[in-house]
């Protein structure tokens, strides 16, 4: 019998201790390595999953009775919301075309709306008066159910012939906020003479006008550059559900997270020399990928095992599906990889999700295994082929049959050409967007919530952007050789009654960082000049037909040089009529004018028209020695063509969280008093935009008539070729040298500056007129536009004036001509034509009453008692008139105040000066009076200024 020594008993004793020790720590460590990689789970995966960056979408295709709307046009938007022509229009995404022929009945009735509308138009609309025109509300999202009026609408016409191009349009759902969206709906748009000429919905109650969603611009990505489109389950198509689980998980609806068959075929097939497969289940990939890395190694292995374990536990298999679905990478685009089955549908097929074939679904599937390996743009026939095992895999499990099986297998890859995800095709409008958000928003907000922003961009503007800018560039750096193929360009366009920017080219074919339209700060030459004659007619100085000095002039600066400016071409011509000298760009003019009126009030004007930068008090500034950039000149010129309202310009409408929560709009706010309240800042913390009045209406009204000049007879008449009947208003700009070329103008619906010059800021050998105003026709052209047409103020009144004296004349007067004048500051003045025709009117008068007198003494003493009283106040008003020692502004008042009381008709924002046609000067061409008057101008000089007798 074997003793065991005490020693040894205890050392047994001290073994057991130890490993029941260890195994209890271990039980230990395990339990809460186990709560801890469980509070991991459900940590994250009931908190916030993903990373969802912002996307920003522009404005909605309006559709609507006689909107202008070109075929092309159409389809080209179309073709950026990735809708497809078909033969029919069965499913969402579809559109059908056709040329046809309507029925007698049918244009009788498209007709006879015409008439309805066009009688409906004119009982609700005024013309003259901006507020009553119906627009819809421009800053937040419009839905089916709130679109009641229609912008831009011009007078109806009717059919001119049966042939018609008819569009069936089967639009998608589209939602601009949890409140707000567009149903789906087959819409049939027929189209004759580039308008719509009917407009018929399938959707029961429709409005009158239908939304086709909008483009989506771009996003603003987080730090790792993923992007994804977080689907629900119940929007996930079954037949891709069906392939993934035939190909990555047969047993996934069995097992509870890990499944030891499918890892024990796995390891045969792979040990017998099969095709090579993977042993983890949809939950095991959804560990690896949500928690863990791609590491090939056993304690990976574990973690991921016992992950799976807890999150089957923990969520059903719904759940896991979904997060499944949108978590899995599936390829990369650049430095953004595409995560999720949404985001790859567009990715490769340039589709949504719900519009693929059973053949893509299976291709998508494909993928899962090695987005690398099966890249259909890099190695298709891997890809086929792996398609071809996925559909394979359905048919064996039934979730197809043999048709549908030999139908899918026989279809090409039919993935697009040319990816676009995570660069946007619009990259200079979405950085002056993305600008304007860091104002208001934080960055990681942007790049996280899934916020979505829409905009005013308008893909059809932005187009015709590209293209005049492209095909001008090219043409210029042809016909010029000194350009060396260096011309660079920048083009802004708005909207002036909202303020709204439609479109944006500030960098060429690749977005460098770069972007002209708002880094490049450049002179901009004789631009300023309109507002060194506003400054002046709102100080009263001067009118439309006032007398400026066109001559030399030289200035002794502050640091002892001499400034000496020239005009174009050299040579002075003396004095000249204030329109002449701004149509045809006067240097010395424009200098001796705004010396007169004050560089500091010039400086303030900008200031007050969105100028924000400090502007130094030089005399240079005059002729545009000042650096801003185009997009600070559309601020500018917005305040002039709005008739002096400035709306700060702006690109985003609304905000929308990623709850569907509407957080921020933006809507103008007219402010019709005078304050001039400094306003600094683009967005309120409310959200609107507020308009004020920086310039008296009568003053913009005024550099308006004169601007309408420079097209007309000036240094933009080649402007004209776009419509006399636009009354088209702008301004060339050329600096020293020929370094910049400028062009700011704007019809009533579109204001729009071009630039053109080099980045290195050499000359280049073209001015306003030969560089950048053929741009900004090309570029207008191809648009809609309508007339400008400003609102008449009530101080404006159309006179005959002497135009080189400013004096008050007569329309038979030699060199007179109509223009608006502002009665605040009536000529105190008259020619010396329009008093001697007074005179003679006066002298026939007295004639012809004395001879009625001769004729019947005994009735005419009454008659002459009234005319002696008569006379009497006459006399004593031309004496008041004549030795006025007030203000001009009290004694121009008081002559009014009966027009004041009872207004005449009044005229159209828009007249042309009409000279006498009895003028003998060989410069006066012969015009009757403008027809773009709502009263005839005879009516409206029924009450002829009295002559100011010398």
């Amino acid at each position: 019998m074997v003793r065991v020594s005490l020693y040894q008993q205890r050392g047994g004793y001290i073994i057991s201790f130890v490993f029941s020790v260890v195994v209890i720590a271990a039980l230990v460590w395990l339990a809460l390595y186990v709560v801890h990689q469980d509070r991991l789970i459900t940590r994250k995966f009931e908190g916030k999953r993903w990373n969802i960056p912002a996307k920003v979408y522009s404005q909605p295709l309006q559709l609507y009775q006689d909107a202008p709307v070109r075929s092309k046009d159409l389809e080209y938007w179309l073709s950026l919301i990735n809708y497809r022509a078909a033969d029919d229009y069965h499913t969402r995404g579809t559109y059908q075309k056709q040329t046809i022929r309507l029925k007698p009945s049918e244009m009788a009735a498209i007709n006879a709306q015409y008439a309805s509308t066009t009688a409906a138009t004119q009982t609700t609309n005024n013309p003259d008066d901006p507020n009553s025109q119906n627009l819809p509300d421009p800053n937040t999202p419009q839905t089916q159910d709130a679109q009641d009026n229609q912008p831009d609408q011009a007078s109806p016409k009717r059919l001119t012939s049966d042939k018609v191009t008819e569009y069936y349009i089967h639009t998608r759902e589209f939602g601009f906020s949890q409140n707000q969206h567009t149903p789906e709906q087959v819409v049939r748009v027929v189209l004759q003479d580039d308008r719509v000429v009917q407009l018929q919905s399938t959707q029961p109650n429709a409005a009158a006008t239908v939304l086709i969603e909008p483009v989506l611009i771009g996003g603003i990505y987080p730090d790792n550059n993923e992007d994804r489109i977080v689907l629900d389950i119940s929007r996930i198509p079954k037949p891709l559900i069906d392939a993934l689980i035939a190909t990555e998980d047969r047993e996934f609806y069995t097992h509870h997270g890990i499944s030891l068959r499918g890892t024990a075929r796995a390891l045969v097939s792979n040990l017998t020399g099969g095709s090579r497969q993977g042993g983890s289940t949809i939950t095991q990939q959804l560990i690896k990928n949500f928690y863990l890395n791609s590491d090939r190694t056993v304690k990976r292995k574990a973690n991921e095992a016992l992950m799976a374990l807890l999150l089957e536990y923990h969520y059903s298999k719904q759940e896991i599906l979904q997060t499944y679905i949108n978590e899995i990478n599936l390829g990369q685009n650049g430095n953004h990889s595409i995560n999720g089955f949404g985001l790859a549908a567009q990715f490769y097929f340039n589709r949504p999700l719900s519009e693929l074939r059973l053949d893509q679904y299976a291709m998508l599937v494909g993928l899962a295994k090695g987005p690398t390996q099966y890249n259909p743009f890099r190695d298709p026939d891997a890809a086929l082929a792996r398609r071809n095992v996925v559909l394979h895999n359905m048919l064996t499990q039934n979730t197809i049959s043999q048709a549908q099986y030999e139908q899918a297998i026989a279809q090409p890859l039919d993935v697009i050409k040319s990816p676009s995800i995570g660069q946007s095709r619009f990259p200079d409008y979405l950085d002056i967007v993305k600008r304007e958000l860091n104002l208001t928003y934080d960055s990681d907000d942007l790049k996280n919530e899934g916020m979505r922003i829409f905009t005013s961009f308008d893909p059809l503007v932005q187009q015709a952007a590209s293209q005049a800018v492209s095909e001008s560039l090219k043409r210029l750096n042809k016909a010029n050789r000194k350009a060396a193929n260096q011309l660079q360009a920048a083009l802004v366009s708005a909207d002036p009654q909202t303020g709204e920017l439609l479109a944006v080219i500030g960098s060429g074919t690749t977005f460098t960082g770069f972007n002209r339209a708002i880094d490049a700060k450049r002179q901009v030459g004789s631009l300023l000049k309109p507002i060194i004659y506003l400054t002046a007619f709102e100080q009263g100085k001067y009118n439309l037909a006032s007398s400026v000095d066109d001559a030399p002039i030289r200035l002794k600066l502050s640091d002892g040089s001499t400034w000496a400016p020239t005009n174009y071409g050299g040579g002075s011509h003396g004095q000249v009529p204030l329109m002449t000298a701004l149509a045809n760009s006067y240097n010395q003019a424009a200098v001796r004018v705004g010396l007169d009126v004050g560089v500091p009030n010039i400086i303030a004007q900008l200031h007050n028209m969105g100028i924000s930068k400090k502007i130094p008090e030089y005399p240079a500034m005059l002729l545009g020695a000042l650096n801003l950039s185009p997009l600070d000149m559309l601020g500018v010129y917005q305040v002039l063509a709005n008739g002096g309202y400035r709306v700060p310009i702006h690109t985003i409408r609304s905000v929308v969280d990623g709850k569907g929560q509407v957080i921020q709009t933006v809507k103008p706010e007219i402010v019709s008093d005078e304050t001039r309240a400094e306003f600094d800042s683009v967005l309120l913390p409310t959200g609107t935009t507020k308009t004020h009045q920086p310039v008296s209406p009568p003053a913009v009204y005024q550099t308006n008539f004169a601007m309408q000049k420079v097209v007309q007879n000036g240094t933009a008449k080649a402007a004209l070729k776009l419509g006399e009947d636009l009354n088209l208003a702008g301004k060339t700009g050329t600096t020293n040298d020929y370094r910049d070329a400028w062009f700011a103008g704007y019809s009533g619906n579109r204001v729009s500056v071009v630039w053109v010059g080099r980045d290195d800021n050499t000359p280049m050998g073209l001015s306003g007129a030969t560089g950048a105003l053929p741009m900004w026709i090309d570029f207008m052209q191809r648009l809609y536009l309508t007339p400008v047409a400003l609102p008449v103020p009530s101080r404006i009144e159309p006179l005959w004036l002497q135009n080189g004296e400013g004096t008050l004349s007569d329309e038979r007067c030699a060199n007179a001509v109509l223009v608006p004048v502002d009665t605040k500051f009536l000529p105190e003045d008259s020619s010396q034509c329009a008093v001697a025709l007074y005179r003679q009117e006066q002298e026939r008068r007295f004639e012809r009453q004395r001879t009625q007198d001769a004729a019947d003494p005994f009735a005419s003493i009454n008659a002459r008692l009234q005319r002696s009283q008569g006379y009497a106040e006459a006399t004593n008003q031309t004496a008041v008139v004549n030795n006025r020692t007030d203000a001009p502004d009290a004694a121009n008042n008081s002559y009014f105040n009966q027009s004041q009381s009872n207004p005449p008709p009044a005229p159209s924002p828009s007249f042309n000066p009409t000279p006498s046609p009895s003028g003998n000067s060989p410069n006066t061409t012969t015009e009757r009076p403008d027809t773009h008057y709502s009263a005839d101008p005879s009516e409206r000089m029924a009450r002829p200024v009295a002559p100011v007798m010398p």
